[in-house]
């Protein structure tokens, strides 16, 4: 385990924080956004780096398309930036000209500075203080983020949060994954043990439907290449299987490359997951050992609560009242 500087922000220091398991398993952790920077497993042929990352902060600041970030209070969408609960209306904050509030809005927990909690050799434990009133969020409210390395290659994310008002939460783990280090991953095998599928509008909006995906681009419950016949892109949101392991964690996605053999197995607590093939991806700044991350450099699977649940009673639960606890455990299982 080791900490350094990694830059700073408004006078504030951005901390970089390197974890290992003994099987040779690496991950590194800034403060700025809970933000998984890299992420390294063994394989038969040696160290193979698995997520996309940046070099400096101001990189990040710059470019960054939530590389790694924990998005908050609320991850993805919520339509036209605007909830009600308890019968009171909130409005959010939003991107400079954008209708819909994404990921929290522009300075969302992807993009604050968390605070370093407790650390060793495998672990790192990050706080966040998210005022009442928070990008128009009600409750002023306590989040946790621990990064875990578990024998021999399994990257373990556990969220907490509590607040003293009624509020909305949804944090998940927003990694673009990359398996064998090409320049495209549509020809990396995807398996989501997922039945259903929650359409979108134009603008990326969930239309309130749960669809099966039998017949469609979407049905991926046999692996399959993520490249579609039909052109298809994703960005969209999965119903999960919710049947747990004997961890109490459910499978959600598997994820292979053809190339080398490394697979990938999402675990998790949570009800949905988004997948998302980065097909707008074109980063101006070098990626990790320069590498330019273009379209379909990765692609992020996304353990959380549907879009939009705000708005949508019939949508996965995503309500936080004072005496509650927010819990969200997912693993990143690599073989």
């Amino acid at each position: 385990m080791s900490v350094h500087l990694f830059g700073e922000i408004g006078g504030g220091a951005v901390v970089e924080v390197a974890i290992t398991s003994k099987a040779g398993a690496s991950a590194k952790i800034l403060t700025w956004g809970a933000v998984l920077r890299d992420l390294v497993v063994q394989t038969a042929r040696g160290p193979q780096r698995v997520t996309l990352g940046l070099n400096s902060i101001e990189d990040y600041l710059a470019h960054s398309p939530s590389f790694g970030a924990v998005p908050g209070r609320f991850a993805n969408r919520i339509a036209n930036g605007r909830f009600t609960l308890d019968g009171a209306a909130y409005e959010l904050a939003r991107e400079k000209g954008e209708k819909h509030a994404l990921h929290g809005g522009p300075n969302g927990f992807g993009r604050k500075l968390w605070k370093l909690g407790s650390h060793d050799a495998s672990s790192v434990t990050l706080t966040l203080e998210s005022p009442d009133g928070d990008a128009g969020f009600p409750g002023a409210l306590t989040a946790t983020c621990v990064y875990r390395l578990m024998e021999p290659a399994t990257l373990r994310v556990e969220f907490t949060a509590r607040s003293d008002r009624p509020t909305v939460v949804n944090l998940t783990q927003h990694a673009y994954f990359n398996l064998d280090g090409s320049s495209d991953v549509r020809d990396h095998e995807l398996t989501l043990i997922s039945e259903f599928y929650t359409p979108t509008d134009v603008e990326v909006i969930p239309t309130g439907e749960i669809r099966s995906v039998r017949g469609t681009p979407f049905d991926f419950r046999q692996a399959r290449p993520i490249r579609h016949a039909s052109g298809q892109n994703y960005d969209v949101n999965f119903a999960a299987s919710r049947l747990p392991d004997e961890t109490g964690l459910a499978p959600i996605a598997r994820l292979r490359s053809p190339l080398n053999g490394l697979s990938m197995e999402l675990h998790s607590t949570e009800p949905g997951v988004q997948l998302y093939d980065a097909a707008k991806l074109d980063c101006p700044a070098p990626g990790l050992d320069g590498v330019h991350y273009g379209p379909y450099a990765g692609l992020c699977l996304e353990p959380q609560a549907f879009p939009d649940s705000p708005n949508r009673r019939h949508f996965s639960p995503c309500v936080l009242r004072p005496r509650g606890e927010y819990r969200h455990v997912s693993e990143f299982r690599f073989a």
